[in-house]
């Protein structure tokens, strides 16, 4: 079901779990498609994985989670090792971790036929396009980061019709971490990472 969408904004928020990680996230209302919130970690703390996930309203429930040592020192998903899951399926991606540019670097996804592709504009914003077929014309959803602290805001915005698939996967990046899209974010990802294991080892 294609839809026109109104730009949205989804605030930042995060609660203190009893026991375990804090869980942080986005929330708001789309006027089409209800209220929609991303969650980072859910669900039981499990070793070496961390899961987002985003649901609510019109849109299918989407999950990016990740598995391995790295996640005892980061607070959301990464796109390595990641697995995608969009409703009930799994989405299948690829990216060139070589690439120089952000384009080049992008994350393609295929699901149930509709290629997808993320690509970074900057740290704090990126464009989730469905690409045309000979049906349809694709879409380009645009998710953009601001604010600071817990004044931060995730604006959501796509001319055109969508599918509620479009933006279930375009909010759901909110909660992952895509630093690996861009050249200097990589860099900043692996010095951080070895400095976390460092740390880790120390205490």
């Amino acid at each position: 079901m294609h839809t026109t969408i109104s730009p949205f904004t989804l605030a930042y928020w995060r609660e203190k779990q009893p026991a375990g990680r804090t869980k942080f996230g986005w929330q708001g209302t789309s006027p089409e498609l209800g209220d929609i919130q991303v969650v980072y970690p859910v669900g039981r703390d499990v070793p070496n994985a961390i899961v987002t996930e985003v649901r609510g309203g019109l849109i299918p429930t989407a999950t990016c989670g990740t598995r391995g040592t790295h996640t005892d020192i980061v607070s959301m998903p990464t796109l390595n090792r990641a697995i995608l899951r969009l409703g009930d399926g799994l989405v299948r991606m690829t990216r060139n971790r070589w690439a120089p540019t952000h384009r080049g670097r992008s994350l393609h996804m295929t699901y149930l036929g509709d290629a997808y592709r993320v690509t970074a504009i900057n740290r704090r914003a990126y464009e989730l396009s469905r690409q045309p077929d000979g049906e349809d014309p694709g879409v380009v959803i645009t998710v953009r980061q601001s604010g600071l602290g817990s004044g931060r805001r995730v604006t959501v915005q796509a001319p055109g019709q969508v599918l509620p698939a479009d933006v279930a996967l375009a909010a759901l990046f909110s909660g992952v971490d895509r630093s690996v899209l861009t050249r200097r974010g990589a860099v900043r990802a692996g010095f951080s990472r070895i400095f976390g294991f460092w740390a880790e080892s120390q205490s």
